[in-house]
């Protein structure tokens, strides 16, 4: 009889075609008196956990896993550690919103305002009467402006470096249609270029990777289109909360777009969030920061539990590289 080591809980539910689970029941306790910490020790004793939650057969590379926590204020709905199939997301936009309809489908909020912590600071999610949620997120800010790269195959481009939470590389004259036909070329390229940064040096503020490329096109249907590749080279399916984010502290530092004034971002499969931001200053930025509320809808679709057997060859998930 097979022994089970591990049995998770889990909700899954999907924002804007791009899916989220959360583990609320099951995971060994954390050791830290901080998100930062708890977050360091996930990834040092119990990554297994990780890609067993994440990859196949559990899981797949556009997964991305949200471990709830024990606030550190009691006024807070929860603190959450997010990950995906490469490693460990400081804040996740698509994932918060997933996170927001799972603690209401736990019945342990109700509509209303409330506090998520996440390792790379406090967000501040309005769950409203019609089921949608807003995020008000991390301070954003736009780091560098048109900074040229050498991209192998491709030639020169510009981007601009922006923090939403996670570190992006943003870019417009990609040359690329951004459609659901066109993900092959819109991956290579987008892996291109932050292999190019990588080799280059271009990092974020005191050094930290980007780790997430953001390309931007034109749409009918909205302010702009983006396809962004995320970390473990899984496309994101919706617009991207901290994409977005990042995509917002630009266009404020470049004066193109006021405050509080909706901006509609699309998905590369035409999924879409609605976005403002709001001024803000601190004594640590140079930089002109803005804090940015992104709006969207999730979907809740599964409940179940995992197990991780000890017989099980691929009990830690199949890795592909």
């Amino acid at each position: 009889m097979s022994q089970t080591q591990y049995t998770f809980s889990v909700i899954d539910s999907h924002t804007g075609g791009e899916p989220t689970r959360v583990v609320y029941c099951g995971f060994p306790e954390l050791s830290g008196s901080s998100l930062q910490e708890q977050c360091a020790d996930f990834a040092n004793r119990f990554d297994h956990l990780r890609r067993a939650l994440i990859l196949e057969p559990r899981g797949s590379e556009v997964l991305v896993g949200a471990l709830l926590c024990k606030p550190q204020d009691p006024a807070s709905a929860a603190g959450v550690i997010f990950f995906n199939n490469s490693g460990y997301l400081g804040m996740c936009g698509h994932g918060t919103i997933g996170l927001i309809k799972t603690l209401q489908h736990l019945k342990r909020i109700d509509v209303g305002m409330h506090t998520i912590e996440t390792p790379v600071g406090n967000v501040r999610c309005t769950l409203h009467e019609d089921g949608s949620v807003s995020v008000r997120n991390v301070p954003s800010y736009r780091y560098r402006k048109d900074m040229s790269l050498d991209v192998e195959g491709i030639g020169s481009i510009t981007g601009d470096i922006a923090w939403g939470g996670n570190w992006f590389f943003l870019v417009s004259n990609h040359g690329c249609a951004i459609t659901p036909d066109n993900l092959e070329q819109l991956t290579n390229v987008s892996w291109r270029i932050r292999t190019a940064l990588n080799a280059q040096g271009i990092t974020g503020k005191d050094g930290q990777e980007i780790d997430h490329i953001e390309l931007f096109g034109k749409t009918d249907t909205a302010n702009s289109r983006s396809f962004v590749l995320c970390p473990g080279k899984a496309y994101d399916r919706s617009p991207c909360g901290t994409g977005t984010s990042a995509k917002m502290a630009c266009l404020a530092a470049d004066g193109v777009w006021p405050p509080e004034k909706e901006w509609i971002q699309e998905s590369v499969i035409g999924s879409r969030f609605a976005a403002s931001y709001e001024t803000f200053s601190d004594d640590l930025h140079p930089e002109r920061l803005i804090i940015p509320t992104i709006k969207g809808e999730a979907h809740i679709h599964a409940a179940s539990e995992i197990f991780v057997n000890a017989d099980d060859p691929f009990r830690y998930g199949i890795e592909t590289s």
